[in-house]
C-alpha cells in the first residue's frame, strides 16, 4: 500500500540574518545556501523517512537547473515520482530569511506548481492516503480530494498557505491540518482554539501550536500533545515534517494519539537543523526521541489546555 502526496516543489534560497526585516527595512544577512523545498515535496520526504508505507508524489517542474536538486532529494529519500514537466515555465522557488532565533519569513514564486491540473491525478489503486496542500491551484486540490474520497482513499489536507476553503473541499476531507493562523482563516473564527476546531465540519482537525505542541479534535474528543524541548536552529519545514510524519503514522495504522506524538517529535527534531528537507529526521531518530523525552507533563498539559480553551 502507498501514500500519495500531490503538491508543490520549490528550490529554497535561504539567507541567515540576525533578524527578519520589517516592511521597508533592509538587514545585512550572512551565509546563503539553496535547499530543496516546497510544502508538497517536504511532506513527501517526511512521509518517506517516517517509514512503513511506500511514498509517491505527483508534482510539476520546469525543465531547468532548479529542477535537478529537487528530483535528486526526493529520489534519495525513496519517494517515487510522477512529474508533469513544462519547458516553458520555471521550477517553483522560495526566498527564505531565517533569523538567529530560528524564525523565518518566506516568499514563494509558484512557477510550474501552478500547472498541476485535475487530469494529472494518477490511478489511486493501492493508495491508502492522499496528502494535499495549497501551493497548487485550489480547483485542482479540490478535484483531487473529491476523486480520492470517491475512491475510498483517506484525504489529508494541510491548509497552507492560509485561505478560506470551499465547502466542496471541506466535505471531501478526512483530516485537516492547520497552524493557529490557518485555523483562524479556515474557520473564520477569532475565538478559542477549541471552539474553532469544533466549528469545522471535518471528521478530524489538527492544529499545530509551535512551541506549545498540538491539539486535535476527532469524534467529539480533544487530544493534546505538548511540544518536545529542543534548541531551535531553523523552523523552516517543521510544519511540513509534522504533516508528512502524521500521515505516515496514520497510514501504518497508529491511533491518532500516537500519530500526534510521533509527528510532534519529528517536527521538533526538524527545528534543530538548517533547511527544509535537509532537516527532516529518519524514523530511528524520532523513535529515539520518543524513548527518552519527557513530554506531556501535567504542568505542560494544563498550560496547553488553557491556551486552547479546554478544561484544565
Amino acid at each position: 500500500m502507498s501514500i500519495l502526496i500531490a503538491g508543490s516543489a520549490n528550490l529554497d534560497f535561504v539567507v541567515r540574518a540576525a533578524t527578519i526585516p520589517a516592511p521597508g527595512e533592509t538587514v545585512l544577512g550572512r551565509e546563503f545556501r539553496t535547499f530543496p523545498g516546497g510544502k508538497g515535496a517536504n511532506q513527501a520526504v517526511a512521509c518517506a523517512r517516517a517509514g512503513a508505507a511506500s511514498t509517491r508524489m505527483l508534482l510539476a517542474l520546469g525543465d531547468d537547473a532548479y529542477a535537478a536538486p529537487l528530483e535528486a532529494s526526493l529520489r534519495e529519500a525513496g519517494v517515487m515520482l510522477q512529474i508533469v514537466r513544462d519547458a516553458s515555465t520555471a521550477t517553483g522557488t522560495a526566498f527564505v530569511c531565517v533569523s538567529d532565533s530560528g524564525e523565518n519569513a518566506i516568499t514563494v514564486a509558484p512557477g510550474a506548481n501552478a500547472l498541476l491540473k485535475p487530469e494529472h491525478l494518477p490511478s489511486l489503486e493501492g493508495i491508502t492516503h492522499l496528502l494535499l496542500q495549497l501551493e497548487t491551484p485550489l480547483d485542482t486540490v479540490t478535484a483531487y480530494a473529491r476523486a480520492a474520497k470517491a475512491a475510498g482513499v483517506s484525504v489529508v489536507l494541510n491548509a497552507a498557505p492560509a485561505r478560506a476553503l470551499p465547502e466542496a473541499l471541506l466535505a471531501a476531507l478526512d483530516v485537516l491540518i492547520v497552524n493557529e493562523a490557518e485555523l483562524a482563516a479556515v474557520s473564520a473564527s477569532s475565538g478559542r482554539v477549541a471552539d474553532a476546531l469544533a466549528s469545522l465540519r471535518v471528521p478530524c482537525v489538527v492544529v499545530t501550536l509551535g512551541g506549545r505542541g498540538a491539539c486535535a479534535r476527532a469524534d467529539g474528543e480533544y487530544l493534546l500533545q505538548t511540544a518536545f524541548a529542543v534548541e531551535p536552529v531553523d523552523t523552516t519545514g517543521a510544519g511540513d515534517t509534522f504533516c508528512g510524519a502524521l500521515t505516515a503514522a496514520l497510514g501504518r495504522g497508529e491511533p491518532l494519539r500516537d500519530a500526534l506524538r510521533f509527528a510532534c517529535a519529528a517536527a521538533a527534531l526538524a527545528c534543530t537543523r538548517l533547511g527544509a528537507q535537509a532537516s527532516i529526521p529518519a524514523r530511528s531518530e524520532v523513535d529515539n526521541l520518543l524513548r527518552t523525552a519527557q513530554d506531556n507533563q501535567p504542568q505542560q498539559l494544563r498550560a496547553l489546555a488553557a491556551h486552547c480553551g479546554l478544561p484544565t
